[in-house]
């Protein structure tokens, strides 16, 4: 089973600082194209702020995006892998508790985030590569 360092490797990740506001966190994720993002406080991880937290804790809520901080809304304390995990066990995780990102951390470094997106995509890869092995031998068969 591949870890999800290799999945990630080329992947550069955009952290936000607890003291950002929403909005300066939104239009990064926006720019980027990216669901969620690790905040940091100190340097070190303190929360993941992600498209649910915007739309439960700040839209329905009324909240200011300009004022209001991201350590405010960001879902704290998250759960977080490390680069050698496994991709089949971060799947698990994900499934049970409703994750769709979980930050990957060496120690207390944030090394990237990994997303359900990322492990489905590599699922669907490794699919099509065994269809089109079978589908060679088969070809290749009198």
């Amino acid at each position: 089973m591949p870890c999800i360092k290799d999945l990630v490797k080329d992947q550069s990740t955009y952290t936000a600082d607890s003291e950002q506001t929403v909005f300066e966190v939104a239009c990064a994720m926006v720019e980027r194209n990216i669901g969620a993002v690790p905040v940091l406080e100190n340097g070190r991880l303190a929360g993941v702020f992600s498209e649910r937290d915007l739309m439960k804790r700040v839209v329905v809520e009324g909240r200011d995006p300009r004022k209001t901080r991201v350590r405010d809304v960001m879902t704290a304390e998250p759960r977080t892998v490390a680069p050698n995990q496994d991709t089949e066990e971060c799947r698990l995780l994900m499934h049970r508790y409703g994750f769709r990102h979980l930050p990957i951390c060496s120690g207390t470094q944030v090394v990237g985030m990994i997303s359900l997106r990322d492990i489905l995509l590599r699922d669907l890869d490794e699919r099509d590569e065994e269809v089109r092995m079978m589908r060679a031998y088969i070809h290749s068969t009198p």
